[in-house]
This record gives C-alpha cells, sequence and structure tokens, in this order.
C-alpha cells in the first residue's frame, strides 16, 4: 500500500464520507485544509512528517496567507485527525499528540437586548415593499430567532422537514444528528403565511430571487451569504449598532430563554449541542439585567 501523502489523503477523505458519514462542509473544509499542507510539504511518505515541518507550515498560515489563530488550528486539527486515521490503519507516522493546538482568546458573543430584538423582527413588514419578499423575509427573520435554527439549516430546510400541526422542524444538523426543532407561535404563524404564497414545485422552503428580479428561483435554496446579508441589512436599516447574524438571533433567543429560568441542559438539547460546555456559552447576559437582579437583593 502506498503510504504517500497525496494517496493516503484521498483515502482519508474518502474514509470520512463513506464511513464517518460526516457532512459534505466537513469533507470540503478537511479536503481543503489537507491539501493545503500537502501542496507545503510535497508529496512525502507520511513516516517523513515532522514536528519541525508542521511549526514551519504554522509559520507559513500566519505569515503568507495572513490566518488567524482558530483558522489555523482547524488545519492542525485536520492534520491531526488524519495522523490518527494512519496509525489507526498501521500506517507509521509521528503521534498527532505532538501536533500542539494554539489557546485562542475567548469567545466573543453577541446579543440582542428586548428592544433590539423587537426592532429586528419588525424590520422586514417595516423596511421591504415588495410583498412576497416582505413575507419570506420575515418568515425567515422570525424563524431564525424563534426555533434556534443555525443558518446552514435553514438553508436546507425543505417540505418534508416541517410538521405544522405538530409545530417543529425535523433537521440534520452538526455531526449529522437528527433533532426536533420548535418553533414560536409567531415564527409559526410567519411560515404559513409563507407557504400560503409559495407556488413553485421547489423542494426547498426558501428560495432565491431569479435573474429577472420578478420570481424566486424554486429549485435552488438561498443561499447563507443571502441570508447573513438579509440580516445584516435589516440590522442596519433598523439603526441596530451591533453585529448582527443569523447566529446573533439564535443566542439572543437561547439568552432571553436562559433569563426567563430555562434550565441549561433542555437549552442544549433545543440547541443541538453535543457538549454543555458550548451551551454556557451562550448564557452570559447584559450587565443591565445583572444589576437588575442585584437590586432585587438590597
Amino acid at each position: 500500500m502506498s503510504t504517500t501523502l497525496a494517496k493516503l489523503i484521498e483515502l482519508y477523505i474518502s474514509y470520512l464520507g463513506n464511513t464517518k458519514n460526516a457532512s459534505p462542509n466537513t469533507i470540503s473544509n478537511y479536503s481543503l485544509w489537507l491539501r493545503r499542507f500537502l501542496g507545503f510539504v510535497g508529496d512525502i511518505d507520511v513516516n517523513s512528517i515532522h514536528p519541525m515541518q508542521i511549526m514551519d507550515y504554522r509559520k507559513h498560515l500566519i505569515d503568507d496567507l495572513h490566518l488567524n489563530i482558530k483558522t489555523i488550528n482547524y488545519h492542525i486539527i485536520a492534520i491531526r485527525a488524519f495522523l490518527k486515521f494512519c496509525i489507526r490503519h498501521d500506517i507509521p507516522c509521528i503521534s498527532p499528540d505532538k501536533l500542539e493546538i494554539s489557546k485562542t482568546p475567548p469567545r466573543e458573543v453577541h446579543f440582542l437586548n428586548d428592544e433590539e430584538i423587537e426592532k429586528i423582527l419588525q424590520a422586514p413588514d417595516e423596511r421591504e415593499k415588495a410583498a412576497k419578499k416582505r413575507i419570506r423575509d420575515n418568515a425567515i427573520i422570525q424563524i431564525l430567532y424563534g426555533s434556534w435554527l443555525r443558518v446552514s439549516e435553514l438553508c436546507n430546510l425543505k417540505l418534508t422537514d416541517i410538521q405544522v400541526d405538530s409545530n417543529q422542524f425535523s433537521v440534520v444538523g452538526k455531526g449529522r444528528k437528527l433533532r426536533a426543532v420548535f418553533m414560536t407561535k409567531s415564527a409559526l404563524e410567519a411560515l404559513q403565511a409563507w407557504l400560503a404564497i409559495r407556488i413553485w414545485e421547489g423542494e426547498y422552503i426558501f428560495s432565491g430571487i431569479s435573474n429577472n428580479q420578478k420570481s424566486f428561483a424554486g429549485n435552488k435554496p438561498l443561499s447563507r451569504n443571502a441570508i447573513e446579508d438579509m440580516v445584516r441589512h435589516y440590522a442596519k436599516l433598523q439603526s441596530i449598532d451591533k453585529k448582527v447574524t443569523p447566529h446573533t438571533l439564535r443566542h439572543s433567543f437561547a439568552t432571553t430563554l436562559i433569563k426567563k429560568g430555562a434550565d441549561i441542559r433542555s437549552v442544549q438539547t433545543l440547541l443541538g449541542h453535543s457538549s454543555i460546555t458550548t451551551t454556557q456559552i451562550y448564557t452570559h447576559v447584559d450587565d443591565k439585567y445583572l444589576k437588575g437582579i442585584h437590586d432585587l437583593m438590597n
């Protein structure tokens, strides 16, 4: 069996899809990161990889590609996972533990206060003149806030995923895990309004606008970038002076629920987190709320 880097990377990428059932996004990213490493060190024997080469590669990512620490860590994590695959298949190589992951600063979280949430939820109705686009955008904003869907999950949402009678979706989230996602009353009403005027045969619930700007491209899902741009656009129109992304809406709703007494384990399940540590990032509350709690004790 060939133990050259190019051949083994090819086998590993196939393994991710066929055996590990990794998502297309994961496969695409790992392929990019590992082939970037291959381009740097050349098609050497995997057993020739040395920790000093990894240090040189890390320096290349910083100095030449100007990547941030988080992105560089993704590259190193991909190499470590690849080396573990080699060891698991009795292919000699350096220990993955010799590849260090850099410490990153604490994750910065963004969430909206009650007034800002109200502004962003009202934005399509107040700012969009085109009726169909207004109804579609309102459904998207309401669902992002009121169902906790990740933007990638919303992009891929299909008619067959919805159970309107039980007020929920079935979505495949991170790690290809199926989970139930529930909607608020406002989100459900906005979705029903959109479905009532959605007349094409396409399988995706939310579609982009066709090239002539007069109809929706029913067989093509709205892209992640389009949704992110939409949210930023409405936030700017509503004079919300914060970085607002689809994830901000998801985080804001989680924060609101925790403020109202929801336990963190329930929030973890609803968000689709595999680790409670990830969910704890979402428990930040603003200073005004903390001060209010403090005042109650005086």
